[in-house]
């Protein structure tokens, strides 16, 4: 295969559109089970073998993440600086393992002026400071904010921090679509996300509260008053996180951000809960244990 051959078939593009589905359920659900089951069965052998695979998990997912943004912000012509991107994107994660969260964030802001220098050698000079913007924007959403999953790994019991991390947002996305599907009437956010009700939040928060009951009480000892503020937190975040993708999506004029996964739709579409989640589970666990 030739360089230039490669190139193409490397470089981002729109997402195209999902195939249309009579489904009830909203999505093609002998497909998304069995992508579901895959991943959970991933990320767990990945946490039980080697906390460090899960962490290269982490890279390898957030850079296909970035990789999946630069396409579809393609949608509004919004061009992003891929390469630095990507560079940016391990070097905030990398830190975040080996020298902590304020190394990451000094990558972060190495990233950004690296963004303002991209912009500065940019032709199109109408378009070039909102391709600079919307760079900066994507790696604080997806690298950033998942450089906070990699810092969950280096506190006690990591195996549990990352079941946290995963679980709950799994819990927040099955009940409330669960709950939805059955019992779906009021609209939550109908100019954002016109299938989410508040029927589903409610599901959301009673999946959310059982996994975070077992979780914290069984096995992390810790009270159910605790059980019941990270549970309650992580349905604020899961849904504003998907919320806010569904935003960005709908001003780009996509349905979903991309089709890696049968039946979920791309990889920010899977993960687009737990990014906003990973702070706020990293800094529950932390308070717990001391950290700060």
């Amino acid at each position: 295969m030739s360089r230039t051959s490669l190139r193409s078939l490397l470089a981002p593009r729109p997402p195209q559109p999902p195939r249309p589905t009579s489904s009830r359920a909203g999505r093609n659900l002998k497909a998304a089970v069995p992508t579901a089951l895959i991943l959970l069965a991933l990320v767990a052998l990945s946490v039980l073998w080697r906390i460090e695979l899960f962490v290269v998990l982490v890279v390898v997912a957030l850079s296909f993440a970035v990789w999946e943004a630069a396409g579809a912000f393609l949608a509004r012509r919004i061009r992003l600086p891929l390469t630095t991107l990507l560079a940016g994107n391990i070097a905030i994660l990398a830190l975040a393992w080996w020298r902590g969260l304020g190394a990451a964030m000094l990558a972060f802001g190495a990233t950004v002026v690296a963004c303002a220098l991209w912009l500065g050698v940019r032709d199109r000079a109408r378009a070039q400071v909102s391709d600079a913007a919307c760079a900066v924007f994507v790696s604080l959403w997806v690298s950033v904010l998942g450089s906070f999953a990699v810092a969950l790994c280096q506190l006690d019991s990591p195996a549990w921090m990352v079941a946290a991390l995963i679980l709950l947002p799994v819990a927040n996305d099955t009940g409330g679509w669960a709950a939805g599907v059955l019992f779906g009437r009021h609209p939550l956010a109908p100019r954002i996300s016109p299938k989410k009700t508040w029927e589903g939040l409610a599901g959301s928060i009673l999946a959310c509260l059982v996994v975070a009951l077992l979780l914290a009480t069984v096995a992390l000892g810790h009270s159910v008053w605790w059980a019941f503020g990270i549970g309650m937190a992580a349905v604020v975040c899961c849904t504003a996180g998907d919320l806010l993708e569904s935003r960005i999506k709908r001003w780009l004029g996509v349905k979903d951000m991309g089709a890696i996964f049968p039946g979920h739709g791309g990889m920010l579409d899977r993960i687009d809960s737990i990014l906003l989640w990973a702070p706020f589970c990293y800094l529950f666990f932390a308070a717990a244990q001391g950290v700060f």
